[in-house]
């Protein structure tokens, strides 16, 4: 889709082997402070990705199994958020899945409200409610939610032409000739050298 709504190499997976892709329910919270993610719970409907970003950088670990528990039962597919998460070996055993700037055991308050379902910037990127949220082992991206039939077809034409490429790699072919880059390299100068 362009190398458009990627968030950033700082929100990673805690495990390995997982594809999730649902609507956003957005919360903006004070660091250090969770409440407002107990309140999105209610508003979570089968599908969604809660995507959780702080007003200012959180070094707290926001998000455990318990409230992982409480999202499963409502259907929801996983959890992206700009602050820690802990119980980390507890989340992988329940199959929650998981993307998070890092991993801490220092815990929250609940005290400071926030919102729920409104625009959020995480890394870079607004997410708004609604948005088509896409994670796996890679990162997470975040698609519009108008453009989210057209970045579906995108993908799977990509998926279609790499199978085609992964084809003529496996009988031999070149990359290099089929893309077309021994003229580029010329044109940029590279010569071969025995």
């Amino acid at each position: 889709i362009g190398r458009v709504g990627y968030v950033g190499p700082h929100i990673e997976a805690i495990q390995q082997g997982t594809k999730i892709a649902g609507s956003a329910v957005t919360v903006l919270s004070h660091p250090g402070d969770n409440i407002m993610i107990h309140a999105a719970v209610e508003v979570c409907r089968p599908g969604d990705i809660l995507v959780v970003v702080n007003t200012a950088p959180s070094t707290h670990g926001m998000f455990g199994d318990l409230l992982a528990t409480s999202l499963m039962a409502r259907g929801v597919c996983g959890l992206v958020i700009d602050a820690g998460v802990r119980d980390t070996m507890d989340l992988r055993e329940m199959g929650f899945p998981v993307w998070s700037q890092h991993v801490s055991c220092q815990g929250t308050v609940k005290n400071t409200p926030g919102s729920v379902n409104v625009p959020v910037v995480l890394g870079g990127i607004t997410v708004q409610p609604g948005d088509v949220v896409c994670a796996d082992d890679d990162g997470v991206v975040v698609v519009e939610r108008g453009d989210a039939a057209w970045a579906l077809e995108q993908s799977l034409a990509r998926i279609d032409k790499e199978a085609a490429t992964r084809a003529r790699l496996e009988a031999g072919e070149l990359g290099i000739d089929f893309y077309g880059l021994r003229a580029k390299l010329a044109e940029l100068g590279v010569d071969d050298v025995d």
